[in-house]
């Protein structure tokens, strides 16, 4: 199956899953109803793209690789309209967030994920997109880091706004959402999420 082939497939599928995903962060076991439910070309997209690097990942911090739809991407765009510099997308599937915002004007636009058929999926929309050689996509493991939220926190500039789709950072509260169920996005700006940070060490301390 070529990289044309499985762009059409994914779209196809997102309706689909859709229905089977809201409100749900599933695991295996759920990922493997949602092939049976949306038949053997959803198997296929499971056993030929996702399996080699879901399966690495541990299974409580699994969640599910569903394209972002047209509107989620809007919705992102949205949440850093009138921010400039750098973005970067861990998770970045088939790259269409991080192209958007290259072309959006957030620049240097880069994609972080695990999966190597994605990352070959993501440049040639890229390339596609008329993009190469102007975003970045490049393999890296996150679950060996330190938990994400910490790393964030710890290494983010107060400017930073972090924008997350889908699975909100449960810990965090956000600055601003929008959209409802699988397109919902959330976004925390740092100075915010340290602020709230400090005060619950206080807090605490007291």
């Amino acid at each position: 199956m070529d990289a044309e082939a499985l762009d059409e497939l994914a779209g196809q599928l997102q309706g689909e899953a859709a229905g089977q995903l809201q409100g749900e962060a599933l695991g295996g076991r759920g990922l493997l109803q949602l092939a049976a439910t949306t038949g053997l070309a959803a198997y296929a997209v499971w056993a030929a793209v996702l399996m080699p690097g879901f399966r690495r990942v541990p299974l409580h911090l699994q969640v599910p690789y569903v394209p972002s739809s047209a509107q989620q991407v809007a919705d992102v765009m949205g949440l850093l309209r009138g921010r400039t510099g750098k973005t970067a997308d861990l998770g970045s599937g088939d790259g269409r967030l991080v192209i958007e915002a290259y072309k959006q004007g957030l620049r240097p636009a880069v994609g972080y994920e695990l999966n190597p058929w994605l990352l070959w999926l993501a440049r040639y929309r890229a390339r596609r997109a008329g993009c190469e050689g102007k975003v970045s996509f490049l393999k890296q493991d996150l679950w060996k880091k330190p938990p994400l939220a910490a790393k964030l926190l710890a290494e983010l500039p107060d400017e930073a706004r972090v924008v997350a789709g889908r699975f909100p950072f449960p810990s965090w509260t956000p600055s601003s959402t929008i959209g409802q169920g699988l397109e919902q996005a959330w976004a925390y700006d740092m100075k915010e999420v340290r602020r709230a940070a400090r005060s619950c060490t206080e807090g605490c301390a007291l």
